[in-house]
C-alpha cells in the first residue's frame, strides 16, 4: 500500500477523527472504516460466539475493497489497517468467540491477501489507556458498544500493545494520546500534525 497512511488503535482511540483531520491537513483522500454497513456488528455484541467470524470476514472483505480503491489515489489516509482487522480476529479466537477452525480459515485467507500487497508507508498507532478509550466510547454513544464489558477492551488493548511492540514490516509512529485533545485543542492538534509531518519527511513520504 504505497503512499498509504493507516491510523491504528483500539476502539475509542479516535482513529476516525484524527484520520479525517490529518487527511484534510495533508489535502489527501480519507477512507473511513466501514463499520456502519456491517450487518453482523451489532449482532456480534449480543451473540459473540455466533457472529464473530461473520463480522470479521465482512470487515476483511470490505478492507480489500478499500485497499483496491486507494490505488486510484497518489496518497491517502485509512481508518485502521488490515493488521488491525487481524488483531480483532486473533483476540476473538483467544477469548473463544471464534472457534479455532474459524480462525484457521480466517488466518489462511488473511495471509494470502497480505502476501499480494505492499505494506503501508506509515502506520500511526494511537496509544491510549483502556479507561480513556472507554470514556470516548461512552461519549460517542454507539449503542452496540456501550454494554461491552471492560475485559473485552482490556483484551483488545493487550493485543494491540503486543503487536506494535514487535511489528517492523513498515514504518510506525506511536503517539500516546492520553493527555492530548487533538480534536478540540488547537495546540494539541498542531503538535500532532508536526510530529506526523516530521515522520513523513524522515521516511521521504511528504
Amino acid at each position: 500500500m504505497e503512499n498509504v497512511i493507516c491510523i491504528e488503535g483500539v476502539v475509542g482511540a479516535g482513529k476516525t477523527t484524527l484520520g479525517e483531520l490529518l487527511a484534510k491537513e495533508l489535502d489527501i483522500e480519507f477512507f473511513q472504516e466501514p463499520y456502519i454497513d456491517n450487518p453482523f456488528l451489532d449482532k456480534f455484541y449480543d451473540e459473540k460466539e455466533r457472529y464473530s467470524f461473520l463480522s470479521q470476514m465482512y470487515f476483511l472483505n470490505k478492507r480489500i475493497d478499500v485497499i483496491e480503491e486507494a490505488k486510484n489515489f497518489s496518497k491517502c489516509v485509512m481508518d485502521r489497517s488490515i493488521y488491525g482487522d487481524y488483531l480483532f480476529a486473533k483476540m476473538h479466537c483467544k477469548n473463544k468467540f471464534m472457534t479455532e477452525d474459524e480462525f484457521k480459515l480466517y488466518d489462511e485467507f488473511w495471509k494470502k491477501l497480505i502476501s499480494a500487497r505492499k505494506t503501508p508507508t506509515l502506520i500511526i498507532y494511537l496509544e491510549i489507556s483502556v479507561e480513556n478509550a472507554i470514556k470516548k466510547i461512552i461519549s460517542r454513544g454507539r449503542s452496540f458498544e456501550l454494554d461491552v464489558n471492560k475485559e473485552y477492551w482490556n483484551s483488545l488493548n493487550e493485543e494491540y500493545s503486543l503487536f506494535f511492540s514487535k511489528y517492523n514490516n513498515s514504518n510506525v509512529l506511536t503517539i500516546n494520546i492520553d493527555n492530548l485533545d487533538i480534536r478540540d485543542n488547537e495546540k494539541d492538534r498542531t503538535f500532532f500534525f508536526q510530529i506526523v509531518k516530521s515522520k513523513l519527511k524522515e521516511i521521504n513520504a511528504l
